[in-house]
């Protein structure tokens, strides 16, 4: 029988949750087929081992260097020709019928290109990253000034963050993120796939940005919950937040045309007047981390 999606996993250093988020699959496809695809990023913690000791039906490839996310996810999409892709994150366990139910949102609304759902903590409360607004001038500049920090959730002053809404209604938006993004095939190979440039992190945001170039409509149904622990690869000083401000940098220099280096110039604003804040407040270190290692995101990323 010809699989109706191929779900593709980036591994690295996951040995903690990628079991159970494979082991969550079948409840969550509900007799939907499925060609599953994990690409391991190098880990060192025997996350490929256990992938194949326990999942000899999941195609498993093993990089020997860490490729990043967006190379690792287009390499794992090579290996799957079903009509729909979806990429998983291995942090999380899909709920019963929730991959069934997206696929059935898709087939049923066909022409928007890009499907997301609804993000919950381990806890169950809604955790908001399945999709944001993109990144716009107007967005930068409330950075920059600190007004997304004191509106926080503000639909006008925190506009990525699409508002206090709960995830919890069907609705179009800006981008969805990769740790839930169900994409038609066609359109897939119409886009190239993820842009390698971003390491980890901005390269949802771009894929989004191109899509609705074409005419596509990104859009998240709720009736497609998973539970995400986000964050898991990402640990020490700062967490990931060095990479995503690398995204957010590609991102501008990507999409802004000749703004590009005024928008750059804002971000890097609102990362030091954070960075001075949490000196004098003694809140928000992760801000003055970042100033520290502002080497690892001034410029971006480089290029592959």
């Amino acid at each position: 029988m010809s699989a109706d999606v191929g779900i593709v996993l980036v591994t690295y250093d996951s040995a903690d949750w990628i079991g159970r988020c494979l082991d969550s699959l079948p409840a969550a496809l509900d007799g939907r087929e499925a060609e599953i695809v994990v690409v391991d990023n190098a880990s060192r913690d025997g996350s490929a081992d256990l992938v194949a000791a326990e999942h000899p039906e999941v195609t498993l490839i093993r990089s020997e260097t860490n490729l990043g996310f967006a190379a690792a996810v287009n390499l794992g999409a090579r290996h799957s020709r079903a009509p729909w892709v979806l990429l998983l994150n291995p942090d999380m366990e899909a709920r019963p019928r929730a991959l069934r139910n997206l696929l059935e949102f898709a087939e049923k609304n066909p022409g928007h290109g890009l499907y997301g759902g609804r993000t919950l903590t381990v806890d169950g409360r809604t955790e908001r990253s399945s999709c944001w607004g993109l990144p716009s001038l107007w967005s930068m500049t409330c950075f920059a000034l600190g007004l997304t920090t004191l509106f926080h959730h503000s639909r006008i002053f925190d506009p990525e963050s699409l508002g206090r809404w709960d995830r919890d209604t069907v609705r179009e938006v800006g981008m969805i993120t990769g740790c839930l993004l169900l994409v038609d095939r066609e359109d897939w190979d119409r886009l190239g796939g993820m842009d390698e440039r971003y390491f980890v992190y901005g390269e949802d945001a771009d894929f989004s940005a191109r899509a609705r170039r074409l005419g596509l409509r990104p859009i998240i149904t709720p009736e497609a919950e998973v539970v995400h622990a986000i964050g898991r690869s990402s640990s020490g000083p700062g967490g990931s937040m060095p990479l995503v401000l690398a995204g957010k940098v590609t991102y501008a220099r990507s999409h802004f045309g000749s703004r590009g280096s005024a928008v750059v110039g804002l971000l890097r604003l609102g990362v030091l007047a954070r960075a001075l804040g949490s000196r004098l407040t003694g809140r928000g270190g992760k801000w003055a981390v970042c100033w520290r290692r502002r080497a690892e995101w001034w410029d971006g990323f480089e290029h592959p």
